[in-house]
């Protein structure tokens, strides 16, 4: 590129002993920085309001080695996926339709029936496993969020109410469950020690088994601005190139890749114990070395990118609050925690956001500490504009608030950069 990119990176924390979470190489480049922030899905009550907050550095780096985009922090995923873990899939109708046309699919193409096993990592509260159930199809959740966990069981599925790991698999293994299937949405870049949980899947997988997984393409994150999906759940962001040298790693193998628009650009991978790589994985890999994925200067310009965006987001909505208008926010989302704090948007600007899962009804969005509230307060108060944390389910939104848009209400969408609907 000609520049120097000393401006746009420095060495991962001054220290030595962080290291790559895929290849364990020790050159980590940190190329964005969102400051010491809350966690997303740690959701405040009232009496919580008036204890210290705890914020933890978010900086996310680029590994020279490998390729793998990862944040440096480790939370203790005790503290992430706590009690009151709040997250709960079957809230959102689009992603339910997308878990069903995939369990179908499945269902189809590995000719699965009553003597199969489907195992999910990761299965919240049942929204994808419950269509298994439906078809008489064995199946096994294993999720460590207690209330997702029990909303699972009462749906049918049976799930075991804790972390997925090498040890367990080995155990399960050892009890006779091996899986023809196993399952694992937006989870492979939330494990900690993400060779550890591959090698899991690797002794879970039956030999003639696939894996499903499906996460954030950080190609779409780039190329839309996507600053608000960095948060400490979110360990790592995959491209295809990090992902096949991740697997191969453990004799495991990405053959086939599905590009999702789901949750602003997702990935569905299928791996398998044998090589037999299509030229889905290997076209998107010629991609990413054309682009440069594997290589920092791709990554240089993100900082300056999401300092624009935050600061044309504040300008539009100061200008708003200058015109008299009242604003709220749809959408509790953890996305939504990452873009108010980074953008530093407080009570003075938002009024309250709403959200469809009850279990958020009456806490407090963390770092600002907006009150959260039915969905139908919107039509209680009808505010003048919606800004919508949870874009990446924004045709679902409008369609759900026809009622609000009917009697004047407007949309902000803030990415990949702010605009009214």
């Amino acid at each position: 590129m000609g520049i120097s990119l000393a401006r746009y990176w420095r060495p991962a924390m001054q220290s030595n002993d962080i290291k790559c979470r895929s290849c364990k190489h020790s050159d980590l480049k940190v190329f964005f920085d969102l400051g010491d922030t809350p966690l997303v899905d740690r959701f405040l009550t009232e009496e919580q309001l008036k204890q210290p907050e705890p914020r933890y550095p978010l900086q996310v780096a680029f590994c020279s080695n490998c390729s793998l985009v990862q944040i440096l922090k480790t939370v203790p995923p005790e503290e992430v996926f706590c009690d009151a873990y709040s997250y709960y899939s079957s809230f959102s109708p689009a992603l339910l339709r997308h878990s069903e046309e995939n369990v179908h699919e499945i269902v189809a193409e590995e000719k699965l029936d009553g003597d199969s096993l489907v195992i999910e990592l990761a299965s919240n509260d049942g929204y994808l496993l419950q269509y298994y159930v439906q078809k008489g199809i064995p199946c096994l959740g294993i999720d460590p969020a207690n209330g997702p966990a029990k909303a699972a069981e009462e749906k049918g599925v049976p799930t075991l109410n804790t972390f997925f790991t090498k040890k367990l698999a080995e155990q399960l293994k050892g009890e006779g469950k091996t899986a023809d299937v196993i399952h694992g949405n937006n989870v492979l870049a939330h494990v900690a020690d993400t060779n550890g949980f591959v090698l899991g899947i690797k002794t879970l997988l039956k030999e003639n088994g696939v894996a499903v997984i499906e996460i954030p393409y950080v190609r779409d994150l780039v190329d839309h601005c996507e600053f608000d999906t960095i948060y400490h759940e979110h360990l790592c962001y995959f491209s295809v190139s990090a992902l096949d040298s991740l697997f191969r790693q453990h004799q495991l193998y990405l053959n086939e890749v599905k590009r999702l628009s789901i949750h602003g650009g997702s990935l569905r991978l299928y791996i398998r114990h044998q090589n037999n790589q299509s030229d889905s994985v290997t076209k998107l890999i010629e991609e990413e070395r054309a682009l440069g994925i594997d290589r920092l200067d791709y990554f240089s310009n993100f900082s300056d990118r999401a300092r624009e965006l935050k600061s044309s987001l504040q300008g539009l909505l100061t200008e708003l609050k200058s015109e008299g208008k009242t604003i709220a926010a749809y959408g509790a989302a953890a996305k939504g925690s990452t873009l108010i704090n980074y953008v530093d948007i407080g009570k003075n600007v938002i009024d309250f956001v709403v959200d469809r899962t009850p279990h958020k009804h009456g806490l407090h969005m963390p770092g600002k500490y907006w009150p959260i509230f039915r969905t139908e307060k919107l039509i209680d108060d009808q505010p003048d504009y919606l800004l919508i944390l949870a874009w990446n389910f924004v045709e679902e939104i409008l369609e759900q608030q026809q009622e609000y848009r009917r009697k004047g209400g407007k949309f902000i969408i803030p990415i990949p950069e702010p605009k009214i609907v």
